[in-house]
């Protein structure tokens, strides 16, 4: 179509027909109409404009009168909140989980105090000190301010399971005004209390054994002692105690500081837990593990007899006139393996341990071999401080190449080694141990204050011995108790049938002080628990200790707590 200016047509140009201008509605483009597509713009209409701007308008009157309240006519009032309030963060203190006894007794839980934390308390029961151990609690700087926001278990059950007593401290904004005094606050975070640990002793047990231990070592005396007592089927621990001890709450305030000096001074070393870190001379309360490496080697039948006429001597090299003479502690006469144990014959162990004439011997190496394979000369894995317990040692030719280079390993030596003497060191925790299994049909089990909460109990290390043979070993403990001269005589008691081994074991060049230990289990018929008690440093003039110790509290158990002993 042209059109010339004046918007006339040109001339010659043909009119326009309708159908060019309203295209049919079949030939529409597609258009999108919910978007607006095809669709003629509208203008927007003054009464919208009027709408915005009058909101518009309210809001900024809104605004500008908030802005005059606040910096003109309330500003001198926030002005001074703002130069004398203050902001803080706070720690909201996790409440300690509570640690109970196998039958849920109470022995450290918290209380309030003067801090914005709980204090710590433990029960007011002799005996549990190195079990429980004790805490350090939260510190700040001298302006007030935590740099240890956190409980922390220093020793005993508090430290090995310090993860679960824990919990999780909390946190809170506080405002304070000027004068110190708070105006509000709230919890952002809320603390997470720790857990309840539930520990496999019997906290009557536990205080029983120990009062006994106290009273025997303070009338002898004794400088220390300690005492376990362990379930042969699980490997929890029934009690765990040392003595002397100290008190817990004093170490956790660390207010006392006389009285934690003299802790550490104290000649007693009453921070010492004797029954996992104590290394002691065991003495005659290794022979039954001796007497079961003879059996498994074949060295010695249970029937075949040796004669004890007091001491047996051999060559001297150095001086045939004088020959060495091991003795001993009295002529014993004939005797086979079990009573040989039930006597504590020194000359019978001598003889298969290390030889003698026509009899054989094991040897240091099948000796070492053994006693290691009862747990002996390394850790327990006890979860109680591990990093605190001592592993002992089982004399051997290597240990005495360090210490004493220029003098070699004699069968003297490995004589005094088949009877627990020369190098040999113990703790009571790996007696108890060994002699579980020997109960239990040879299984080195892991020894374990927390109580066992699976149905199964578990399976432990199976020891390579016959049965047949730890059969023996039982029958040879149970002599010890029922053979008229037999050494643990004391334990053949009525309500309960033991069997045991004692063991007296001399410390130093004099020999005037030994060590007294009895070991063992009940009930013989039907095994359940291992023992091990030990009287430090005596004279060897007395002749009442770890033996009498065990004796009242079996009798007590009787009465008291019979269930541990059917």
């Amino acid at each position: 179509m042209n059109l010339r200016k004046g918007g006339r047509l040109k001339f010659g140009s043909r009119p326009i027909d309708p159908d060019e201008i309203m295209i049919d509605a079949e030939n529409l483009p597609r258009f999108d109409t919910s978007q607006f597509e095809g669709r003629l713009a509208r203008p927007i209409s003054k009464r919208v404009f009027l709408a915005v701007g009058g909101i518009g308008a309210l809001l900024f009157f809104i605004f500008s009168w908030q802005v005059y309240a606040l910096q003109v006519k309330e500003g001198e009032g926030y002005k001074e909140i703002s130069e004398t309030h203050s902001l803080s963060r706070e720690v909201v203190f996790a409440e300690r989980g509570l640690i109970t006894d196998r039958n849920g007794a109470r022995l450290a839980w918290n209380e309030p105090g003067k801090e914005p934390y709980p204090d710590r308390l433990y029960i007011k029961v002799s005996g549990l000190a190195h079990l429980l151990g004790h805490i350090s609690y939260p510190k700040r700087d001298k302006r007030g301010n935590y740099y240890e926001t956190s409980f922390s278990g220093r020793d005993g059950a508090e430290r090995s399971f310090d993860g679960i007593l824990a919990g999780k401290n909390g946190l809170k904004l506080e405002e304070t005004d000027a004068k110190g005094k708070q105006v509000s606050e709230s919890e952002i975070v809320p603390p997470e209390n720790g857990r309840e640990v539930r520990l496999s002793v019997d906290s009557r047990v536990q205080a029983k054994l120990y009062e006994l231990i106290r009273a025997r070592a303070l009338a002898a005396p004794f400088t220390g002692g300690a005492g376990v007592i362990m379930d042969v089927r699980t490997g929890e621990i029934l009690a765990l105690t040392s003595y002397p001890e100290y008190d817990p709450e004093v170490i956790s305030f660390g207010k006392d500081t006389t009285a934690i000096r003299k802790y550490f001074s104290d000649p007693g070393t009453p921070l010492l837990n004797r029954a996992i870190a104590g290394l002691y001379t065991p003495g005659s309360i290794v022979k039954p593990y001796v007497a079961i490496g003879a059996l498994e080697e074949g060295v010695i039948s249970p029937e075949k007899q040796i004669l004890s006429t007091g001491s047996i001597s051999i060559p001297n090299p150095y001086d045939p006139k004088k020959p060495s003479i091991f003795k001993d502690w009295r002529e014993q006469g004939w005797m086979n393996m079990r009573l040989a144990l039930a006597y504590s014959s020194n000359v019978y162990f001598f003889e298969i341990g290390g030889g003698f004439e026509t009899q054989p011997g094991l040897g240091i190496e099948r000796l070492n071999s053994y006693a290691n394979m009862f747990g002996f000369g390394k850790v327990t894995g006890i979860d109680l401080t591990p990093e605190s317990e001592e592993e002992g040692l089982v004399p051997n030719p290597r240990w005495k190449a360090e210490v004493s280079p220029e003098d070699p390993w004699r069968i003297g030596d490995t004589y005094n080694t088949s009877i627990g003497q020369y190098g040999f060191l113990v703790t009571p925790v790996q007696a108890a141990r060994a002699v579980s299994a020997i109960a239990n049909g040879g299984k080195l089990l892991l020894p374990t204050i927390k109580k066992w909460e699976q149905i199964l109990p578990p399976e432990g290390e199976r020891l390579p011995v016959l049965e047949d043979n730890l059969k023996i070993i039982r029958e040879g403990m149970r002599a010890v108790v029922t053979e008229p001269r037999g050494t643990g005589g004391g334990l053949n008691i009525s309500g309960v049938k033991v069997a045991a081994k004692s063991g007296t074991a001399e410390i130093g060049i004099s020999k005037a002080k030994v060590n007294s230990w009895i070991t063992g289990f009940f009930p013989y018929d039907n095994p359940r628990y291992a023992f091990a008690v030990v009287m430090e440093r005596g004279s060897r003039e007395n002749i009442v200790g770890a033996t009498f110790v065990t004796k009242g509290l079996l009798e007590w158990m009787v009465l008291n707590t019979p269930e541990y002993l059917k």
